[in-house]
């Protein structure tokens, strides 16, 4: 028996990158899952065909249609009301949610005294603001019904580690890891688990200009112990045990998929 099997997921901001690896590897583990996303339907629609093709069934989102695919919801993440719609309109369809995870996430690059107010908003919202919310949406829904959870928030090593020109962002990651802390011992009694997952530098569409550069890839690369990349394979797997009863004892906590990038970085 697959680990999800009977299992609903929601996982945001899962139409490219590391959100689309989490949803196809929750589906190929058995659940059901509720693909996200805001500005991208074309990604949205390639998640949904290879989850369908591994025999994973799945919650398009789209707008507000409904069709043989399921019911489909689309949403911004950086506002409440949204948030709270896709997390609802999710459960009216699927009849339960068992598993949430934050995966979309957005950064500014700026000099710190050149951060406007509405970059760090935005970064705040979709980081931050939203999965707080998301999360008391999710959780209300488990203790209405009486079940347990997991959440499992997609952070990054700049959770710990500065990221110079990238303040909000590293101030947003920040937050959530002592809102996971702080939610482990809240939520703790009621059988709902709560984990980071912290990626270093992921082979995805978002780095192509990096991939594209060999000078700053080969400076990159240096500081990666492993001396590769990772790739969104490597975050669904860890996604995949913290969703399922085999993590039923870890809460609370970061791990780091890194390649050991946290411990051997250096500035250039």
């Amino acid at each position: 028996m697959r680990r999800l099997e009977g299992k609903v997921a929601l996982v945001t901001g899962s139409s490219g990158g590391i959100g689309q690896g989490i949803a196809i590897r929750l589906a190929a583990e058995g659940a059901k899952v509720v693909v996200n996303y805001r500005s991208n339907p074309q990604g949205a629609e390639e998640t949904l065909a290879k989850i369908q093709a591994q025999g994973g069934e799945c919650h398009k989102a789209e707008g507000y249609c409904d069709n043989e695919q399921g019911y489909s919801i689309g949403a911004d993440l950086g506002m409440v009301e949204d948030v709270q719609r896709l997390v609802k309109e999710s459960i009216e369809h699927f009849g339960q949610l068992d598993i949430l995870v934050n995966n979309a996430g957005i950064e500014k690059h700026a000099d710190f005294w050149e951060v406007t107010e509405k970059d760090f908003e935005a970064v705040m919202n979709v980081n931050f603001k939203g999965v707080f919310f998301a999360c008391q949406a999710f959780v209300k829904h488990l203790l209405e019904t009486k079940r347990v959870g997991r959440i499992v928030n997609i952070s990054s090593v700049h959770e710990e580690l500065p990221f110079p020109h990238f303040t909000a962002y590293c101030a947003s990651k920040g937050a959530m890891k002592m809102m996971t802390r702080n939610l482990a011992v809240e939520l703790g009694p009621y059988g709902i688990t709560i984990n980071n997952v912290a990626p270093g530098a992921i082979e995805t569409p978002i780095n192509t200009k990096l991939l594209n550069d060999p000078t700053k890839l080969k400076s990159l690369l240096q500081n990666i112990p492993l001396g590769r990349l990772g790739q969104p394979e490597d975050v669904a797997g860890l996604v995949a045990f913290l969703s399922s009863n085999d993590a039923a004892y870890v809460t609370g906590t970061t791990l780091f998929v890194d390649g050991g990038l946290l411990w051997n970085y250096q500035e250039q």
